[in-house]
């Protein structure tokens, strides 16, 4: 019988924050895929590893994800995950693919989950607690309140137009983009919050866009709420 592929969301950051399900499928499983080159480089590992005694004695699978937009490269490249996975899976070896926050929210793994359920194989996706929930937390504050709406914003894309959205706008992942992200909202006289490295060691909050840094970390996120 084939193992069968999990796609386990470790929370953003603060070990406390996975899931019972999440600790007890890896816990469960031999082998761990993790989007890094290796073990020390995975922040998904590191999260794991504060809750889950002898994680170091499992089997790990490294697979480090081009940083290109590139379709066709990134592609190939799921391919060939998708292809070394599924070798442990004939073995009928378990397998966890970690990820931060939750495996549905901009995750790589769900590209690699995709082509092995077309190919027949199980896959179930374990939810974790995605990081614009933690963040609002941190904040002590709601994202959306009544009819309010709230749009998540990738904002390694075209942001502009998504600024004109209504209701509360997250825009992640804007740490390589932040002086031109930050110009933008300026221009437009939109203030915000930032959380930086939400429930890490190195958590930092800029409660204005004026404090934010030009220079901050990839795992970041930032709040604009309709005031």
């Amino acid at each position: 019988m084939s193992g069968i592929l999990y796609g386990v969301g470790v929370g953003p950051g603060d070990p406390k924050l996975m899931t019972f399900l999440a600790a007890e499928t890896i816990q469960k499983c031999p082998v761990l895929a993790i989007p890094a080159g290796s073990r020390e480089q995975a922040v998904s590992y590191r999260i794991a590893g504060g809750m889950i005694e002898h994680l170091e004695e499992k089997e790990t699978m490294c697979f480090v994800t081009p940083m290109t937009k590139d379709k066709e490269i990134l592609e190939h490249h799921y391919q060939a995950v998708a292809e070394q996975i599924a070798e442990r899976l004939e073995q009928g070896k378990d397998v966890a693919y970690l990820t931060l926050g939750d495996p549905t929210v901009y995750s790589t793994y769900i590209y690699v989950h995709r082509l092995l359920v077309k190919r027949g194989y199980q896959a179930q996706i374990i939810n974790g607690v995605p990081s614009f929930c933690a963040a609002a937390a941190t904040l002590g504050d709601s994202l959306a309140d009544r009819g309010e709406q709230i749009h998540i914003i990738p904002s390694s894309y075209d942001v502009e137009q998504a600024l004109e959205l209504p209701g509360t706008k997250i825009l992640m992942k804007a740490g390589s983009k932040m002086p031109a992200v930050k110009k933008m909202l300026q221009d437009r006289g939109i203030d915000g919050v930032m959380v930086e490295n939400c429930g890490m060691a190195e958590e930092r909050i800029y409660r204005s866009i004026e404090e934010i840094p030009d220079q901050v970390g990839y795992y970041c996120l930032t709040v604009l709420k309709e005031q």
